[in-house]
Parts: C-alpha cells; sequence; structure tokens
C-alpha cells in the first residue's frame, strides 16, 4: 500500500528553493570547467588587480597590507553586482515554471541569492588560502563585524534585484536601466580607493552610498588599525532594512500580476 507523506507549507517551499539552486547551478554552469568557474573567474579578476594595485601604491594602506585593502574592495563589489544583476533576472528565467502552484518568484530570487553569496564565500575562503601560501599577512581583528557588512550588502543587493525583476515584468527596458545604473558603483563605492584619501568637504558626495561603507567597515573589521573615519554602521544596517521593507512592500502587493504579465 503506497504511503503519502504529507508536508507542511514551509517543507514545500524549503524543497522548491533547493530544486531552483540546483537548477541554478546546472543551467549557469554547463561546461567543461562546471562550478569550479564560478570560484576560479573572481579570483582571478580579484588576484590580478589587488596584485597590481599592491605594486602601485607600496606595500601598505593606511596600517593594511595593499592587497588586502584591494582584495576586500574588490570581493564585496563583486558580491553586490552579481547578486543584483542576478536576482533581477530571476523572476523573468524561471517564468516558464510558475505554471506549478507550488513555485513562487520569491523561490527563485532567494536560489539564486543564496548561490552568489556561496560562491563568493568560496572565492573569499580560496583568497585567504593563496596570501597565506604567498606569505602576505592576514588578519581578521573583528570577524563577526566582517560577517554583518558581507551580509548586509547581500540583503540591500537582493532586494534592489528583487525590486528591478518587479518592475522588469511591467516595463522590460529596467533591466537596461539597471545596467546603467550599477556602471559607476565600481568608482564611488571606495573600490580602488580609501575614503580616508578623499577631502572631508568631498566626502558628502560619496558617503551616502552603503556599498562604501560596508566595504569600509569590512576593511576595518579585518585591520581594527584602518579607522572608521567617515563610515557608519547604523547607517548601513538602517539602509539594510529600508531596501528590505520597500522590496518586501513591493513583492507582495505586485507578483502575482507580474508573472500573469
Amino acid at each position: 500500500m503506497t504511503t503519502l507523506i504529507k508536508r507542511n507549507n514551509w517543507q514545500v517551499w524549503k524543497d522548491v528553493v533547493f530544486a531552483l539552486f540546483v537548477r541554478e547551478i546546472r543551467t549557469g554552469f554547463n561546461d567543461k570547467f562546471g562550478l569550479a568557474w564560478a570560484v576560479i573567474n573572481p579570483v582571478v579578476f580579484i588576484f590580478a588587480l589587488a596584485y597590481g594595485r599592491s605594486l602601485i601604491s607600496g606595500p601598505e594602506t593606511h596600517s593594511m597590507p595593499g592587497f588586502t585593502f584591494m582584495a576586500l574592495g574588490l570581493l564585496m563589489i563583486q558580491l553586490f553586482l552579481e547578486v543584483l544583476n542576478n536576482t533581477s533576472n530571476a523572476i523573468k528565467k524561471n517564468k516558464a515554471l510558475y505554471a506549478f502552484r507550488q513555485v513562487q518568484p520569491i523561490s527563485g530570487i532567494i536560489a539564486s541569492g543564496v548561490f552568489q553569496l556561496l560562491v563568493k564565500l568560496v572565492a573569499m575562503l580560496v583568497i585567504a588560502l593563496l596570501m597565506f601560501l604567498m606569505g602576505i599577512e592576514l588578519r581578521f581583528d573583528n570577524p563577526l563585524l566582517m560577517l554583518s557588512n558581507i551580509l548586509m550588502l547581500w540583503l540591500i543587493a537582493m532586494s534592489i534585484g528583487c525590486t528591478f525583476a518587479i518592475m522588469a515584468c511591467y516595463v522590460e527596458e529596467m533591466q537596461k536601466v539597471l545596467s546603467l545604473l550599477s556602471r559607476p558603483l565600481f568608482f564611488i563605492s571606495c573600490v580602488f580607493f580609501s575614503l580616508q584619501d578623499v577631502p572631508r568637504e568631498y566626502w558628502p558626495y560619496l558617503n551616502w552610498n552603503p556599498i562604501a561603507h560596508a566595504i569600509e567597515l569590512t576593511r576595518y573589521g579585518a585591520y581594527t588599525s584602518y579607522g572608521l573615519e567617515g563610515v557608519s554602521q547604523l547607517f548601513l544596517a538602517m539602509c539594510t532594512l529600508t531596501t528590505v521593507f520597500l522590496a518586501c512592500c513591493s513583492y507582495f502587493a505586485s507578483w502575482k500580476q507580474a508573472i500573469s504579465r
């Protein structure tokens, strides 16, 4: 006699997210390199730029090794951009699956965001291992602060991506708008420089950006001697709560109409 296994809504939703997570891996990396390319690509890019920057700017930048300074900035901005771009396309990419009652758009957004977060965490571990093998000083003075900054930046990126994914269901050109808006972020988010290198009268043009706060606070978490000039953990937390709240409002108000278009 066949036994029916009853599952509650939480178990069903969890299984759907996991299935979409596996689908994200298989569809995104089905060539010869496979999943390894998801880690190799950012590691090579970050390692090359960070090493080149350390040669130009000298061995130290505000009491921390130049390589570490650059690597943390590049890891954080890549985390933000990859999560933003992938989650903003998640609804459209999984639209064929919404014929199944159990599959909802938020499941694809979460699966895509979690996958990109895990990829970047593995890339961080690989870069830390390379730094250890190369004899570059490796410190984590406040690892909890670093982890909280990474998670808050991830939430901001996923929230903005969710909002743009909803808007793209109504106006397809929103993906082009997002691409245009995200291009300057590499240059205004304290990736290649420190806020301490900028005259104080110009700080208001940069410290409105929560990405800059997350990067500078993460550097401070690695080396407390780096300092906390011009950035605030409270500001980053408030930006996180605001973007998550707005994303939830836009999603729950319009997701049914969005996927039916």
